[in-house]
Protein backbone atom coordinates (compact mmCIF):
# COMPACT_ATOMS: atom_id res chain seq x y z
CA UNK A 1 0.00 0.00 0.00
CA UNK A 2 0.85 3.71 -0.72
CA UNK A 3 1.29 6.22 1.34
CA UNK A 4 0.21 9.62 0.81
CA UNK A 5 2.26 12.86 2.48
CA UNK A 6 1.64 12.95 5.93
CA UNK A 7 1.65 15.95 8.80
CA UNK A 8 3.01 15.43 12.34
CA UNK A 9 2.40 12.27 14.26
CA UNK A 10 0.65 11.65 17.58
CA UNK A 11 -0.37 9.22 19.84
CA UNK A 12 -3.81 8.42 19.94
CA UNK A 13 -4.40 8.23 23.30
CA UNK A 14 -3.09 11.44 23.97
CA UNK A 15 -5.24 12.80 20.42
CA UNK A 16 -8.10 11.64 19.04
CA UNK A 17 -8.08 10.67 15.39
CA UNK A 18 -10.71 12.71 13.38
CA UNK A 19 -11.31 15.42 10.59
CA UNK A 20 -12.93 19.06 10.50
CA UNK A 21 -16.59 18.84 10.41
CA UNK A 22 -17.31 15.38 12.02
CA UNK A 23 -18.98 14.38 15.10
CA UNK A 24 -17.48 11.51 15.77
CA UNK A 25 -13.63 10.26 16.26
CA UNK A 26 -11.37 7.04 16.07
CA UNK A 27 -9.73 6.92 19.62
CA UNK A 28 -8.92 4.43 22.72
CA UNK A 29 -10.67 7.13 25.28
CA UNK A 30 -13.71 5.90 25.17
CA UNK A 31 -14.96 7.66 28.40
CA UNK A 32 -13.84 10.33 30.88
CA UNK A 33 -9.75 9.43 31.80
CA UNK A 34 -10.77 5.68 30.80
CA UNK A 35 -9.02 4.09 28.19
CA UNK A 36 -9.61 0.17 26.17
CA UNK A 37 -7.39 -1.41 24.85
CA UNK A 38 -8.99 -1.12 21.39
CA UNK A 39 -9.38 1.90 19.05
CA UNK A 40 -13.41 2.84 19.19
CA UNK A 41 -15.69 5.32 17.27
CA UNK A 42 -16.61 7.34 19.23
CA UNK A 43 -19.49 9.72 18.87
CA UNK A 44 -19.85 13.32 20.16
CA UNK A 45 -23.49 13.75 19.40
CA UNK A 46 -26.12 13.55 22.47
CA UNK A 47 -23.04 13.25 24.78
CA UNK A 48 -19.79 11.50 24.31
CA UNK A 49 -20.81 7.48 23.26
CA UNK A 50 -18.45 4.82 22.54
CA UNK A 51 -20.26 3.06 19.56
CA UNK A 52 -17.97 0.65 17.56
CA UNK A 53 -14.78 -1.42 18.12
CA UNK A 54 -11.86 -2.02 16.13
CA UNK A 55 -9.78 -5.14 16.41
CA UNK A 56 -7.42 -5.94 14.13
CA UNK A 57 -6.63 -9.85 13.68
CA UNK A 58 -4.25 -12.23 12.90
CA UNK A 59 -3.43 -15.44 11.82
CA UNK A 60 -5.77 -18.22 10.99
CA UNK A 61 -7.79 -18.59 14.00
CA UNK A 62 -8.53 -14.77 13.68
CA UNK A 63 -6.67 -14.21 17.14
CA UNK A 64 -6.40 -10.52 18.49
CA UNK A 65 -3.40 -9.16 16.39
CA UNK A 66 -0.30 -7.36 18.45
CA UNK A 67 -0.43 -4.23 16.08
CA UNK A 68 1.52 -0.69 16.60
CA UNK A 69 -0.97 2.72 15.90
CA UNK A 70 0.90 5.43 14.30
CA UNK A 71 -1.71 8.80 13.44
CA UNK A 72 -1.12 11.66 11.70
CA UNK A 73 -3.85 14.35 10.36
CA UNK A 74 -5.03 12.51 7.40
CA UNK A 75 -4.22 8.73 7.97
CA UNK A 76 -4.68 6.11 11.47
CA UNK A 77 -2.67 2.65 10.66
CA UNK A 78 -2.27 -0.35 13.11
CA UNK A 79 0.85 -1.94 12.41
CA UNK A 80 0.59 -5.72 12.50
CA UNK A 81 3.78 -7.79 14.07
CA UNK A 82 3.20 -10.43 12.43
CA UNK A 83 3.20 -8.01 8.58
CA UNK A 84 0.42 -6.58 6.88
CA UNK A 85 -1.43 -3.23 8.17
CA UNK A 86 -4.80 -1.60 8.27
CA UNK A 87 -5.29 2.14 7.40
CA UNK A 88 -7.99 4.12 7.69
CA UNK A 89 -9.02 7.72 6.55
CA UNK A 90 -11.81 9.97 6.39
CA UNK A 91 -13.46 10.42 3.14
CA UNK A 92 -16.23 12.76 4.49
CA UNK A 93 -17.09 13.85 7.96
CA UNK A 94 -19.96 11.16 8.22
CA UNK A 95 -17.37 8.46 6.69
CA UNK A 96 -14.69 6.48 6.93
CA UNK A 97 -12.57 4.26 4.72
CA UNK A 98 -10.59 1.29 5.87
CA UNK A 99 -8.42 -0.87 3.81
CA UNK A 100 -6.28 -3.78 4.37
CA UNK A 101 -2.80 -5.29 2.43
CA UNK A 102 -3.60 -8.95 4.91
CA UNK A 103 -4.65 -8.32 8.61
CA UNK A 104 -8.59 -9.04 9.23
CA UNK A 105 -10.57 -6.52 11.47
CA UNK A 106 -13.53 -7.16 13.45
CA UNK A 107 -16.12 -4.89 13.68
CA UNK A 108 -18.44 -4.95 16.96
CA UNK A 109 -20.86 -2.98 18.87
CA UNK A 110 -18.78 -1.62 22.17
CA UNK A 111 -21.90 -2.23 24.57
CA UNK A 112 -22.37 -5.82 25.09
CA UNK A 113 -25.71 -5.41 26.03
CA UNK A 114 -28.45 -4.04 24.35
CA UNK A 115 -31.42 -3.14 27.05
CA UNK A 116 -34.85 -0.99 25.73
CA UNK A 117 -33.08 2.02 26.66
CA UNK A 118 -28.99 1.86 25.88
CA UNK A 119 -26.65 -0.89 23.93
CA UNK A 120 -26.45 -0.81 19.89
CA UNK A 121 -29.00 -3.08 17.64
CA UNK A 122 -27.15 -4.75 14.91
CA UNK A 123 -28.41 -6.44 11.44
CA UNK A 124 -27.58 -7.08 7.79
CA UNK A 125 -29.68 -4.58 5.40
CA UNK A 126 -31.30 -7.12 2.57
CA UNK A 127 -31.81 -3.65 0.44
CA UNK A 128 -27.54 -3.20 0.08
CA UNK A 129 -26.28 -5.74 1.64
CA UNK A 130 -24.33 -3.36 4.39
CA UNK A 131 -24.48 -4.39 7.93
CA UNK A 132 -25.88 -2.10 9.99
CA UNK A 133 -25.23 -0.77 14.21
CA UNK A 134 -28.00 1.57 15.22
CA UNK A 135 -27.34 3.21 18.60
CA UNK A 136 -29.16 4.05 21.34
CA UNK A 137 -27.24 6.18 22.77
CA UNK A 138 -26.73 8.74 19.82
CA UNK A 139 -29.61 8.14 18.20
CA UNK A 140 -27.59 7.46 14.85
CA UNK A 141 -26.90 4.52 12.16
CA UNK A 142 -23.54 3.16 11.62
CA UNK A 143 -23.45 1.51 8.54
CA UNK A 144 -20.80 -0.83 7.10
CA UNK A 145 -20.41 -1.26 3.44
CA UNK A 146 -17.95 -4.26 2.29
CA UNK A 147 -16.10 -3.01 -0.80
CA UNK A 148 -13.87 -5.68 -1.41
CA UNK A 149 -13.15 -9.09 0.65
CA UNK A 150 -15.61 -10.05 2.79
CA UNK A 151 -17.90 -10.26 5.36
CA UNK A 152 -17.05 -13.08 7.77
CA UNK A 153 -17.99 -14.18 11.29
CA UNK A 154 -21.33 -12.31 11.60
CA UNK A 155 -22.69 -12.43 14.95
CA UNK A 156 -25.76 -11.28 16.77
CA UNK A 157 -27.46 -10.11 13.80
CA UNK A 158 -30.96 -9.23 15.23
CA UNK A 159 -30.52 -10.31 18.57
CA UNK A 160 -31.65 -8.95 22.10
CA UNK A 161 -29.67 -8.74 25.23
CA UNK A 162 -26.63 -9.79 25.80
CA UNK A 163 -23.74 -11.31 23.03
CA UNK A 164 -21.45 -10.02 21.01
CA UNK A 165 -22.45 -7.88 17.75
CA UNK A 166 -20.24 -7.40 14.62
CA UNK A 167 -18.50 -8.92 11.57
CA UNK A 168 -15.24 -9.63 10.64
CA UNK A 169 -14.07 -8.11 7.48
CA UNK A 170 -11.10 -10.18 5.58
CA UNK A 171 -9.70 -11.33 2.51
CA UNK A 172 -8.39 -14.35 0.44
CA UNK A 173 -4.94 -15.28 1.20
CA UNK A 174 -2.73 -12.83 -0.10
CA UNK A 175 -5.35 -10.37 -1.07
CA UNK A 176 -6.88 -7.23 0.47
CA UNK A 177 -9.67 -5.70 1.61
CA UNK A 178 -11.51 -2.34 1.50
CA UNK A 179 -14.62 -1.15 3.61
CA UNK A 180 -16.54 1.62 4.53
CA UNK A 181 -18.11 3.35 7.30
CA UNK A 182 -21.23 5.94 7.86
CA UNK A 183 -22.86 7.76 10.51
CA UNK A 184 -26.30 8.35 9.11
CA UNK A 185 -29.13 9.00 10.67
CA UNK A 186 -32.22 7.66 8.68
CA UNK A 187 -31.64 6.22 5.56
CA UNK A 188 -29.64 7.49 2.87
CA UNK A 189 -28.80 5.66 -0.96
CA UNK A 190 -26.30 2.55 -0.71
CA UNK A 191 -22.65 3.66 -0.52
CA UNK A 192 -20.87 3.70 -3.73
CA UNK A 193 -17.38 4.08 -3.47
CA UNK A 194 -16.61 7.79 -4.75
CA UNK A 195 -12.38 7.33 -5.04
CA UNK A 196 -9.93 5.54 -4.96
CA UNK A 197 -8.60 5.01 -1.10
CA UNK A 198 -5.01 6.80 -1.65
CA UNK A 199 -6.84 10.04 -3.07
CA UNK A 200 -9.04 9.84 -0.37
CA UNK A 201 -6.15 10.23 1.74
CA UNK A 202 -4.57 12.74 -0.12
CA UNK A 203 -7.56 14.90 -0.17
CA UNK A 204 -7.18 14.71 3.36
CA UNK A 205 -3.82 15.53 3.88
CA UNK A 206 -4.31 18.70 1.27
CA UNK A 207 -7.50 19.78 3.46
CA UNK A 208 -5.88 19.87 6.70
CA UNK A 209 -2.36 21.54 5.24
CA UNK A 210 -4.61 24.23 3.64
CA UNK A 211 -6.14 24.76 7.13
CA UNK A 212 -2.62 24.79 9.17
CA UNK A 213 -1.30 27.05 6.10
CA UNK A 214 -3.84 29.23 6.91
CA UNK A 215 -3.76 29.32 10.37
CA UNK A 216 -0.08 29.16 10.90
CA UNK A 217 1.75 30.35 7.37
CA UNK A 218 4.75 31.76 10.00
CA UNK A 219 5.31 28.41 11.38
CA UNK A 220 8.88 27.17 11.55
CA UNK A 221 11.45 25.07 13.31
CA UNK A 222 11.45 27.61 15.68
CA UNK A 223 7.90 26.84 16.29
CA UNK A 224 7.81 22.98 16.36
CA UNK A 225 4.46 22.17 18.26
CA UNK A 226 2.33 24.80 15.28
CA UNK A 227 1.24 21.86 13.30
CA UNK A 228 0.09 20.02 15.54
CA UNK A 229 -1.67 22.20 17.32
CA UNK A 230 -3.51 23.65 14.23
CA UNK A 231 -4.50 19.83 14.48
CA UNK A 232 -6.01 19.50 17.20
CA UNK A 233 -7.87 22.25 16.15
CA UNK A 234 -8.93 21.64 12.63
CA UNK A 235 -10.29 17.82 14.41
CA UNK A 236 -11.77 18.84 16.94
CA UNK A 237 -14.52 21.15 14.86
CA UNK A 238 -17.83 19.90 14.21
CA UNK A 239 -20.63 21.11 11.73
CA UNK A 240 -23.63 22.51 12.68
CA UNK A 241 -26.21 20.45 14.54
CA UNK A 242 -28.64 20.23 17.30
CA UNK A 243 -27.86 23.14 19.96
CA UNK A 244 -24.90 24.03 17.86
CA UNK A 245 -25.95 26.44 15.17
CA UNK A 246 -22.75 27.29 13.65
CA UNK A 247 -19.51 25.46 12.65
CA UNK A 248 -17.82 25.16 16.55
CA UNK A 249 -14.53 23.73 18.06
CA UNK A 250 -15.57 21.92 20.79
CA UNK A 251 -12.56 22.11 23.58
CA UNK A 252 -11.93 18.45 23.27
CA UNK A 253 -12.96 15.07 21.09
CA UNK A 254 -12.44 13.66 24.20
CA UNK A 255 -14.82 13.86 26.68
CA UNK A 256 -14.62 17.79 27.17
CA UNK A 257 -16.98 17.68 24.23
CA UNK A 258 -18.70 21.40 24.59
CA UNK A 259 -18.23 24.95 24.13
CA UNK A 260 -17.64 26.61 27.22
CA UNK A 261 -18.08 30.34 27.73
CA UNK A 262 -14.42 32.02 27.71
CA UNK A 263 -12.66 28.99 25.80
CA UNK A 264 -13.97 29.45 22.79
CA UNK A 265 -12.32 33.62 23.03
CA UNK A 266 -8.96 31.55 22.76
CA UNK A 267 -10.17 29.62 20.10
CA UNK A 268 -11.38 32.36 17.80
CA UNK A 269 -8.13 34.64 18.71
CA UNK A 270 -6.13 31.65 17.20
CA UNK A 271 -8.11 31.23 13.87
CA UNK A 272 -9.06 34.78 13.24
CA UNK A 273 -5.95 36.02 11.23
CA UNK A 274 -6.25 32.57 9.08
CA UNK A 275 -10.22 31.66 8.92
CA UNK A 276 -11.78 35.12 10.05
CA UNK A 277 -15.38 33.67 9.52
CA UNK A 278 -14.56 30.73 11.31
CA UNK A 279 -13.34 32.63 14.23
CA UNK A 280 -16.59 35.01 14.23
CA UNK A 281 -18.18 31.92 14.36
CA UNK A 282 -16.71 30.42 17.24
CA UNK A 283 -16.84 34.49 19.29
CA UNK A 284 -20.58 34.53 18.39
CA UNK A 285 -21.93 30.94 19.07
CA UNK A 286 -22.05 31.13 22.84
CA UNK A 287 -23.96 34.86 22.25
CA UNK A 288 -26.52 32.88 20.14
CA UNK A 289 -27.94 31.54 23.20
CA UNK A 290 -28.04 34.22 25.23
CA UNK A 291 -30.68 34.53 27.92
CA UNK A 292 -32.96 37.12 28.43
CA UNK A 293 -31.26 38.74 31.60
CA UNK A 294 -28.37 39.01 29.40
CA UNK A 295 -26.63 36.38 31.26
CA UNK A 296 -24.30 34.04 28.56
CA UNK A 297 -24.60 30.07 29.30
CA UNK A 298 -22.00 27.87 30.68
CA UNK A 299 -21.59 25.67 27.73
CA UNK A 300 -23.11 24.07 24.93
CA UNK A 301 -23.29 20.83 23.09
CA UNK A 302 -25.31 19.16 20.52
CA UNK A 303 -28.02 18.45 23.16
CA UNK A 304 -28.00 20.92 26.15
CA UNK A 305 -27.29 24.09 26.53
CA UNK A 306 -26.62 25.14 30.50
CA UNK A 307 -26.97 27.94 32.24
CA UNK A 308 -26.52 26.78 35.97
CA UNK A 309 -23.49 28.85 36.01
CA UNK A 310 -21.63 31.57 33.71
CA UNK A 311 -17.64 32.15 33.17
CA UNK A 312 -16.12 35.13 33.43
CA UNK A 313 -16.75 38.24 31.32
CA UNK A 314 -13.57 38.45 29.18
CA UNK A 315 -15.75 39.10 26.44
CA UNK A 316 -14.70 42.43 26.07
CA UNK A 317 -11.04 41.87 26.23
CA UNK A 318 -10.94 39.25 23.88
CA UNK A 319 -13.36 41.55 20.73
CA UNK A 320 -10.77 43.53 21.35
CA UNK A 321 -7.77 42.06 20.73
CA UNK A 322 -10.51 39.66 17.60
CA UNK A 323 -11.20 43.00 16.46
CA UNK A 324 -7.25 43.84 15.84
CA UNK A 325 -6.41 40.04 14.22
CA UNK A 326 -8.91 39.94 11.53
CA UNK A 327 -7.48 40.65 8.24
CA UNK A 328 -10.98 43.03 7.40
CA UNK A 329 -12.56 44.99 9.87
CA UNK A 330 -16.29 43.99 10.81
CA UNK A 331 -18.66 45.43 9.34
CA UNK A 332 -21.66 48.18 11.21
CA UNK A 333 -24.15 45.23 10.80
CA UNK A 334 -21.46 42.78 12.85
CA UNK A 335 -20.54 45.89 15.15
CA UNK A 336 -23.63 46.66 15.61
CA UNK A 337 -24.86 42.76 17.16
CA UNK A 338 -21.65 42.50 19.12
CA UNK A 339 -22.22 45.91 20.57
CA UNK A 340 -25.94 45.25 21.47
CA UNK A 341 -24.87 41.46 22.67
CA UNK A 342 -22.00 42.47 24.66
CA UNK A 343 -23.95 45.84 26.63
CA UNK A 344 -26.75 42.99 27.54
CA UNK A 345 -23.98 40.43 28.87
CA UNK A 346 -21.99 43.56 30.82
CA UNK A 347 -25.79 44.59 32.38
CA UNK A 348 -26.16 41.48 33.32
CA UNK A 349 -23.14 41.69 35.97
CA UNK A 350 -24.59 45.00 36.64
CA UNK A 351 -27.77 43.96 37.86
CA UNK A 352 -27.89 40.40 38.49
CA UNK A 353 -25.07 40.29 40.17
CA UNK A 354 -24.52 43.17 42.06
CA UNK A 355 -25.78 43.22 45.36
CA UNK A 356 -27.94 46.43 46.54
CA UNK A 357 -25.27 49.31 47.43
CA UNK A 358 -22.72 47.28 46.11
CA UNK A 359 -20.22 49.04 43.47
CA UNK A 360 -19.08 46.05 42.49
CA UNK A 361 -20.24 42.67 41.08
CA UNK A 362 -19.83 39.67 42.70
CA UNK A 363 -19.46 35.36 41.46
CA UNK A 364 -22.20 33.11 42.99
CA UNK A 365 -19.28 30.06 43.05
CA UNK A 366 -15.87 29.06 42.15
CA UNK A 367 -17.05 27.54 38.43
CA UNK A 368 -18.16 31.33 38.20
CA UNK A 369 -14.75 32.80 37.46
CA UNK A 370 -13.85 30.03 35.51
CA UNK A 371 -11.06 28.78 37.90
CA UNK A 372 -13.83 26.52 39.67
CA UNK A 373 -11.53 25.25 43.03
CA UNK A 374 -9.26 28.61 42.96
CA UNK A 375 -8.61 28.99 46.89
CA UNK A 376 -9.82 32.56 46.68
CA UNK A 377 -13.19 30.68 47.29
CA UNK A 378 -12.39 28.66 50.23
CA UNK A 379 -13.69 30.74 52.59
CA UNK A 380 -16.93 31.46 50.81
CA UNK A 381 -18.67 31.52 47.49
CA UNK A 382 -20.11 34.30 47.16
CA UNK A 383 -17.81 36.41 46.57
CA UNK A 384 -16.37 40.08 45.15
CA UNK A 385 -13.05 39.41 43.96
CA UNK A 386 -10.53 41.49 41.71
CA UNK A 387 -10.36 39.95 38.93
CA UNK A 388 -14.13 40.08 38.37
CA UNK A 389 -13.87 44.09 38.48
CA UNK A 390 -10.60 43.90 36.16
CA UNK A 391 -12.59 42.06 33.52
CA UNK A 392 -15.55 43.89 33.03
CA UNK A 393 -13.70 47.42 33.52
CA UNK A 394 -12.10 45.75 29.88
CA UNK A 395 -15.25 45.12 28.62
CA UNK A 396 -16.94 48.37 29.60
CA UNK A 397 -13.91 50.38 27.69
CA UNK A 398 -14.57 48.19 24.46
CA UNK A 399 -18.23 49.25 24.93
CA UNK A 400 -17.24 52.72 25.17
CA UNK A 401 -15.00 52.19 22.12
CA UNK A 402 -17.94 50.41 19.88
CA UNK A 403 -20.44 52.75 20.60
CA UNK A 404 -18.33 55.94 19.42
CA UNK A 405 -17.64 54.16 16.25
CA UNK A 406 -21.07 53.51 15.79
CA UNK A 407 -21.89 57.18 16.14
CA UNK A 408 -23.69 57.06 19.92
CA UNK A 409 -21.75 59.31 22.12
CA UNK A 410 -23.60 59.37 24.93
CA UNK A 411 -24.21 55.29 25.47
CA UNK A 412 -20.10 55.88 24.68
CA UNK A 413 -19.96 58.68 27.84
CA UNK A 414 -21.57 56.52 29.98
CA UNK A 415 -20.00 53.35 29.39
CA UNK A 416 -16.88 55.04 30.23
CA UNK A 417 -18.15 56.81 33.36
CA UNK A 418 -19.20 53.38 34.34
CA UNK A 419 -15.81 52.01 33.39
CA UNK A 420 -14.21 54.41 35.58
CA UNK A 421 -16.23 54.10 38.54
CA UNK A 422 -16.18 49.98 38.69
CA UNK A 423 -11.94 50.39 38.29
CA UNK A 424 -12.17 53.08 41.26
CA UNK A 425 -14.18 50.74 43.29
CA UNK A 426 -11.78 48.22 42.45
CA UNK A 427 -8.95 49.84 43.97
CA UNK A 428 -11.11 51.45 46.82
CA UNK A 429 -12.29 48.37 48.64
CA UNK A 430 -10.16 45.61 47.29
CA UNK A 431 -6.66 46.62 46.83
CA UNK A 432 -4.69 46.97 50.36
CA UNK A 433 -1.60 48.42 49.10
CA UNK A 434 0.45 45.73 48.31
CA UNK A 435 -2.28 43.03 47.74
CA UNK A 436 -5.58 42.44 46.01
CA UNK A 437 -8.41 40.97 48.74
CA UNK A 438 -11.37 39.38 48.27
CA UNK A 439 -14.60 40.01 49.99
CA UNK A 440 -17.65 37.92 51.02
CA UNK A 441 -20.59 39.35 49.90
CA UNK A 442 -23.03 38.05 52.69
CA UNK A 443 -20.44 38.45 55.57
CA UNK A 444 -18.38 41.56 54.39
CA UNK A 445 -15.05 39.65 55.30
CA UNK A 446 -11.76 39.70 54.25
CA UNK A 447 -9.31 37.97 52.58
CA UNK A 448 -6.18 37.02 51.01
CA UNK A 449 -4.46 34.09 50.09
CA UNK A 450 -1.75 32.61 47.19
CA UNK A 451 -4.05 32.02 44.19
CA UNK A 452 -2.72 33.42 41.02
CA UNK A 453 -6.51 34.51 40.49
CA UNK A 454 -5.41 37.09 42.73
CA UNK A 455 -3.12 38.66 40.44
CA UNK A 456 -5.94 38.81 37.02
CA UNK A 457 -6.47 42.72 37.52
CA UNK A 458 -3.29 42.68 35.61
CA UNK A 459 -4.91 42.19 32.91
CA UNK A 460 -6.18 45.59 33.25
CA UNK A 461 -2.61 46.25 31.38
CA UNK A 462 -2.24 50.09 30.67
CA UNK A 463 -4.99 51.29 32.88
CA UNK A 464 -3.41 50.23 35.75
CA UNK A 465 -1.78 52.68 37.98
CA UNK A 466 2.43 51.96 37.61
CA UNK A 467 3.00 51.39 41.45
CA UNK A 468 0.11 48.64 41.28
CA UNK A 469 1.13 46.53 38.05
CA UNK A 470 4.68 46.35 39.93
CA UNK A 471 3.21 44.80 42.61
CA UNK A 472 1.72 42.42 40.44
CA UNK A 473 4.23 41.99 38.28
CA UNK A 474 6.59 40.87 41.18
CA UNK A 475 4.16 38.91 42.84
CA UNK A 476 3.32 36.89 39.55
CA UNK A 477 7.21 36.36 38.90
CA UNK A 478 6.92 34.38 42.21
CA UNK A 479 4.28 32.15 40.88
CA UNK A 480 6.75 31.16 37.29
CA UNK A 481 8.03 27.44 37.66
CA UNK A 482 10.64 26.29 35.28
CA UNK A 483 7.61 25.22 33.24
CA UNK A 484 5.20 28.61 33.56
CA UNK A 485 2.23 30.18 35.79
CA UNK A 486 1.31 27.93 38.67
CA UNK A 487 -2.36 28.47 39.83
CA UNK A 488 -1.13 28.39 43.36
CA UNK A 489 2.22 29.12 44.84
CA UNK A 490 3.73 25.74 45.04
CA UNK A 491 5.07 27.06 48.80
CA UNK A 492 1.89 27.05 49.77
CA UNK A 493 0.02 24.24 52.14
CA UNK A 494 -2.89 24.24 49.39
CA UNK A 495 -0.82 23.53 46.58
CA UNK A 496 -1.55 20.19 44.39
CA UNK A 497 0.22 18.74 41.65
CA UNK A 498 -3.00 17.92 40.23
CA UNK A 499 -5.27 20.14 41.74
CA UNK A 500 -7.27 21.57 38.95
CA UNK A 501 -7.03 25.32 39.85
CA UNK A 502 -4.74 24.77 42.86
CA UNK A 503 -1.45 24.52 41.21
CA UNK A 504 -1.20 23.38 38.13
CA UNK A 505 -0.61 25.68 34.95
CA UNK A 506 -3.81 26.55 32.60
CA UNK A 507 -3.13 28.27 28.79
CA UNK A 508 -6.10 30.78 29.49
CA UNK A 509 -4.50 32.31 32.60
CA UNK A 510 -1.27 32.60 30.66
CA UNK A 511 -2.59 34.25 27.59
CA UNK A 512 -4.47 36.76 29.56
CA UNK A 513 -1.32 37.45 32.32
CA UNK A 514 0.95 37.83 29.37
CA UNK A 515 -1.09 40.11 27.23
CA UNK A 516 -1.81 42.60 30.55
CA UNK A 517 2.02 42.32 32.00
CA UNK A 518 3.04 43.33 27.96
CA UNK A 519 0.64 46.53 27.95
CA UNK A 520 1.53 47.35 31.37
CA UNK A 521 5.35 47.59 29.96
CA UNK A 522 6.35 44.31 31.78
CA UNK A 523 7.89 43.04 28.96
CA UNK A 524 10.88 41.16 30.06
CA UNK A 525 8.46 38.66 32.20
CA UNK A 526 5.64 38.53 29.51
CA UNK A 527 8.79 37.34 27.15
CA UNK A 528 9.85 34.88 29.65
CA UNK A 529 6.22 33.20 30.64
CA UNK A 530 5.34 32.81 27.09
CA UNK A 531 8.42 31.09 26.27
CA UNK A 532 8.02 28.72 28.79
CA UNK A 533 4.38 28.54 27.99
CA UNK A 534 5.27 27.69 24.73
CA UNK A 535 8.36 25.57 25.28
CA UNK A 536 5.80 23.39 28.09
CA UNK A 537 3.60 23.10 25.09
CA UNK A 538 6.06 21.55 22.52
CA UNK A 539 7.61 19.01 24.79
CA UNK A 540 4.41 17.88 26.85
CA UNK A 541 1.57 18.79 23.61
CA UNK A 542 -2.00 20.11 24.65
CA UNK A 543 -2.86 19.13 27.77
CA UNK A 544 -6.01 21.07 29.91
CA UNK A 545 -3.53 21.86 32.30
CA UNK A 546 0.30 20.69 33.49
CA UNK A 547 1.95 19.94 36.39
CA UNK A 548 3.68 23.05 37.65
CA UNK A 549 6.56 21.46 38.83
CA UNK A 550 7.32 19.00 36.67
CA UNK A 551 5.69 19.54 33.48
CA UNK A 552 3.64 16.74 32.81
CA UNK A 553 0.21 17.20 30.84
CA UNK A 554 -2.95 16.61 33.76
CA UNK A 555 -6.45 15.37 32.21
CA UNK A 556 -8.35 15.62 28.96
CA UNK A 557 -4.84 15.76 26.31
CA UNK A 558 -5.83 17.65 23.44
CA UNK A 559 -7.49 20.32 24.65
CA UNK A 560 -8.38 23.33 22.10
CA UNK A 561 -7.89 26.36 24.09
CA UNK A 562 -4.14 25.19 25.29
CA UNK A 563 -3.35 24.94 21.01
CA UNK A 564 -5.19 28.14 20.36
CA UNK A 565 -2.86 29.89 23.03
CA UNK A 566 0.48 28.25 21.48
CA UNK A 567 -0.85 29.51 18.45
CA UNK A 568 -1.17 33.18 19.90
CA UNK A 569 2.38 33.02 22.12
CA UNK A 570 4.26 31.76 19.07
CA UNK A 571 2.60 34.31 15.87
CA UNK A 572 3.28 36.94 18.43
CA UNK A 573 6.95 35.69 19.20
CA UNK A 574 7.55 35.50 15.83
CA UNK A 575 6.08 38.86 14.75
CA UNK A 576 8.37 40.36 17.80
CA UNK A 577 11.38 38.62 16.40
CA UNK A 578 11.10 39.14 12.87
CA UNK A 579 10.77 43.05 14.16
CA UNK A 580 13.28 42.83 16.39
CA UNK A 581 15.85 41.85 13.06
CA UNK A 582 14.72 44.51 10.87
CA UNK A 583 14.76 47.24 13.17
CA UNK A 584 18.72 45.60 14.23
CA UNK A 585 19.14 44.97 10.29
CA UNK A 586 18.56 49.12 9.51
CA UNK A 587 20.69 50.39 12.50
CA UNK A 588 23.94 47.68 11.25
CA UNK A 589 22.86 50.15 7.49
CA UNK A 590 22.53 53.32 9.25
CA UNK A 591 26.28 52.29 11.54
CA UNK A 592 28.14 51.37 8.28
CA UNK A 593 26.74 54.73 6.77
CA UNK A 594 28.17 56.64 9.45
Amino acid sequence: MTDAPSGPAFAVHDIPFSTHGSWFDISPVVAEQTLADDLHLVSHQTGMHAVLRFVPLDGPRGDRARTTVRATPSRLSWTVAGGGRIDLVYEAPDTVRLRSDGPALRIAAAADTLTPFSGTYFYDDPVDGSYVFTSYETGRRYRVTVLSGEAADVSGAQALGGGDRGLTVTAAPGGTWETAVEELDSAREPYRSAAPFDRIAEAAHDAFTGFADAVAPWRSPDTPAAELAAYVLWSATVRPAGFVGRPAVLMSKHWMDKVWSWDHCFNALALAPGRPELAWDQFSLIFDHQDSSGALPDSVTHSEVLYNFVKPPIHGWALGLLRRRLPEPLGRAELTEAYRRLGRWTDFWLTARRAPGSALPHYQHGNDSGWDNATVFDPERVTVTADLAAFLTLQLHQLAELAAELGLPDEADSWSRTAAATQSAMLDRLWTGDRFQARGVRTGSTWTGSSLLELMPIALGEHLPDHISAVLAERIEAHLTPHGLATELPASPHYRSDGYWRGPIWAPATVLIEDGLRRAGHQRLADEISARFRTLCETNGFAENFDALTGAGLRDRAYTWTASSYLILAEAHRLRSATGKAAAAVEAVEAVGD
